[in-house]
């Protein structure tokens, strides 16, 4: 498993996971695609996870927390069953064992949360409300919310247009559906975006999309 991969925060990064391989965990039937990773099987961590069906992870502490949308398929741990479209936050020194009776794809992001970020959120994203954006054809379901770092779903009709804006610490975009654009390129479903401190773009969507973005939680590294 590749180690120091994709640390260099600095750097914009635009990841299509459709086109990556899947590589064995310690787990028989769990399967991954590391998009950044500090240790082999420890620290700063984003990755797409597969669980075969009726697949399993031993228990085990997430030191400074864990962070899950399902994707598909169905999730599990001892805790509750998570569909797809949910979204799980659990905090630093939390533990679980999970499972996946039927299958599932999961978009995990591991010990990346702040000092003091100890509460447990599960969403199903399914059933909750959007709220207005900040320009028409936008849409925003927040998930989380911590200090300076957010967590959102946010949902693009077609043709929609943002105005040019900064990001102090950071974005990052998992394309769920459709196709997101910027002035850099187009990102279809599964792709992954990282974007630097300080950073700024002119994001649109011509076919329409849902991203979920997070922003706030990167290092404050040289302005670009």
């Amino acid at each position: 498993m590749d180690t120091n991969l994709h640390l260099d925060f600095e750097q914009r990064l635009s990841v299509q996971t459709m086109a990556m391989d899947w590589t064995p965990s310690p787990a028989v039937g769990v399967w991954r695609k590391p998009l950044e990773r500090e240790h082999a099987e420890s620290g700063r961590t984003t990755s797409v996870v597969r669980y075969a069906p009726g697949s399993s992870f031993a228990a085990h502490v997430h030191a400074r927390g864990e962070e899950i949308f399902v994707l598909n398929g169905t999730f599990e741990d001892e805790y509750g069953c998570y569909r797809a479209g949910t979204y799980v936050r659990n905090p630093p020194a939390s533990s679980h064992a999970p499972r996946s009776a039927l299958g599932c794809e999961l978009f995990v992001k591991l010990s990346h949360f702040a000092p003091g970020d100890d509460e447990r959120i599960v969403i199903d994203t399914t059933v909750q409300p959007w709220l207005p954006g900040l320009v028409d054809g936008l849409r925003v379901m927040p998930l989380a919310e911590f200090r300076g770092e957010h967590t959102a779903l946010v949902r693009w009709a077609p043709n929609t247009f943002f105005n040019r804006h900064r990001h102090w610490g950071g974005e990052e975009i998992f394309v769920l559906d459709g196709v997101f654009s910027d002035e850099h390129g187009h990102y279809p479903a599964g792709s992954w975006l990282r974007s630097p401190h300080n950073s700024q773009h002119e994001p649109y969507s011509r076919e329409g999309c849902t991203i979920l973005v997070k922003v706030g939680h990167l290092p404050e590294v040289h302005a670009v």
